[in-house]
C-alpha cells in the first residue's frame, strides 16, 4: 500500500529525470496518480514505465513547445509538439475554457500529442469554473469494428463532467470498447483469463485469452457483438477518432501510434502528427443561470439515487464509484500489484531515485 503523495513525488522525480520541467513534471504526476486514486488502475502509475519507453524511443518530447496552430473565437487546433498528453491535454482544456469565458463555449482539437491518462481528469477541470467539460482521445488501433478482422480503432474514451449544486458532479468517463486495454494488462500481470465478450481471436472468434490482442486478435467495441449493440460502440469510437484525429491533423484509424505498454512499440505509416485529442468547455450560464441549472441537476441526480433497485444493489450516478474509491484510497493508500512495484523499482534504480519496494 502506497500513499498517493509518495507516488506523486516519485512519479514527478521520474518525469524530471527524463527532462520535463518542474511545473510539467508536477502536473503529469498529478494526472497519473489521480487515476490510481479514482480506482482506474489501468491508467495510473502502472503506465509510468510506458511513458519512459516512449521517451527512450524518441517519441516523447519532455520539453514541448505547445502552440495554437489555428483558431477562431470559439475553436482552436493545438500542436502538442510530441509532449506528454498528461500535460498537453490540460493546456488544451485551459484554452477551451478561456474561449468559453469569452464566447460561451470553446472547442479544441489536439494533434502531435501522446497518451493523456484518464479522460475524466481533463473534463473535470471545467467544473471549477461552472462549465461542462468534454474530453475525447483516439488511441492505438487495438479494436476490431463490428464484423472486422482488422484492428482499425483505439479504445477511444469519452468523458463528460457536469456541475451540480450540492450533489457531487456528474462525471461519465468510459471507453468506447467493452473495456480499456489496461484491464487486459492487469489480467496479464495476474495470469488470469478475460471475461467472454472483451476480445476476439485472430479468426474473429470470441475468446477469454487475455493475451489475444498480442496474438493477432482484437478488442471488441462496446456491446461486444452485433446482437448486443457492438455497432453502437463502433460508432462511438469512430466519432472520437474523427474529432480527435481527422479534425486536428493527428493520426487516425489504423495509423494512430501505439502506446508503449500495449506491446506494439513499432510505429507504422503516418498520416498525421502523433495522437489526437478533442476537448471542450461550455459555460452553463451561456444557456441559463448556473445556480438554477445546478439546482435542477441536484433534482436529476436525486431522482436516480432514489430509484428502486434490485436486491442488494443501488442505482449509481456516473462518477460515484470513482469518488468513493478516491475517498477510501486518500486515507488508506493505493495498493499496487507486484509487477507494477517491480517496474517502479527498475525506474528508481535507473534514475537513482529513492523508492521503497516494501512499505
Amino acid at each position: 500500500m502506497y500513499q498517493a503523495s509518495y507516488l506523486k513525488h516519485f512519479t514527478e522525480q521520474v518525469f524530471l529525470a527524463i527532462g520535463c520541467s518542474q511545473e510539467e513534471a508536477r502536473l503529469a504526476s498529478e494526472v497519473l496518480v489521480s487515476a490510481d486514486l479514482r480506482g482506474v488502475d489501468s491508467h495510473g502509475i502502472a503506465r509510468l514505465a510506458g511513458y519512459v519507453r516512449l521517451y527512450d524511443h524518441g517519441r516523447l518530447n519532455p520539453k514541448p513547445n505547445v502552440t495554437v496552430a489555428y483558431e477562431t473565437p470559439s475553436t482552436a487546433v493545438v500542436d502538442g509538439d510530441r509532449g506528454l498528453g498528461l500535460v498537453v491535454a490540460p493546456k488544451a482544456m485551459e484554452i477551451a475554457m478561456e474561449k468559453a469565458e469569452k464566447v460561451g463555449s470553446g472547442w479544441v482539437s489536439v494533434r502531435n500529442s501522446n497518451h493523456f491518462g484518464i479522460a475524466g481528469y481533463h473534463a473535470m477541470l471545467a467544473l471549477q469554473k461552472d462549465m461542462i467539460g468534454w474530453t475525447m482521445t483516439n488511441a492505438a488501433p487495438l479494436v476490431t469494428p463490428t464484423f472486422s478482422l482488422d484492428k482499425l480503432l483505439g479504445t477511444n474514451p469519452i468523458a463528460v463532467a457536469v456541475p451540480a449544486l450540492t450533489e457531487p458532479a456528474f462525471v461519465a468517463d468510459f471507453a468506447s470498447t467493452a473495456v480499456a486495454y489496461g484491464k487486459f494488462e492487469i489480467l496479464q500481470r495476474k495470469g488470469l483469463p478475460a471475461p467472454l465478450g472483451w476480445a476476439q481471436d485472430a479468426d474473429g472468434n470470441p475468446t477469454t485469452d487475455s493475451n489475444a490482442v498480442k496474438s493477432g486478435g482484437g478488442l471488441l467495441p462496446l456491446g461486444s457483438d452485433r446482437e448486443h449493440g457492438s455497432h453502437k460502440g463502433y460508432g462511438l469510437g469512430a466519432i472520437v477518432d474523427i474529432f480527435s484525429g481527422v479534425l486536428s491533423g493527428a493520426n487516425f484509424g489504423p495509423w494512430v501510434p501505439p502506446f508503449a505498454t500495449a506491446g506494439f512499440m513499432g510505429v507504422q505509416q503516418s498520416v498525421g502528427l502523433g495522437t489526437g485529442h478533442f476537448v471542450g468547455a461550455m459555460r452553463v450560464d451561456g444557456f441559463r443561470p448556473a445556480d438554477e441549472f445546478k439546482a435542477d441537476m441536484d433534482k436529476w441526480i436525486g431522482a436516480f439515487r432514489n430509484a428502486r433497485a434490485v436486491d442488494g444493489e443501488k442505482v449509481l450516478i456516473p462518477g460515484d464509484p470513482e469518488r468513493e474509491m478516491e475517498a477510501e484510497r486518500s486515507v488508506n493508500g493505493i495498493k499496487l500489484l507486484e509487477p507494477v512495484v517491480l517496474s517502479l523499482d527498475e525506474l528508481a534504480k535507473r534514475f537513482g531515485i529513492p523508492f521503497e519496494i516494501n512499505l
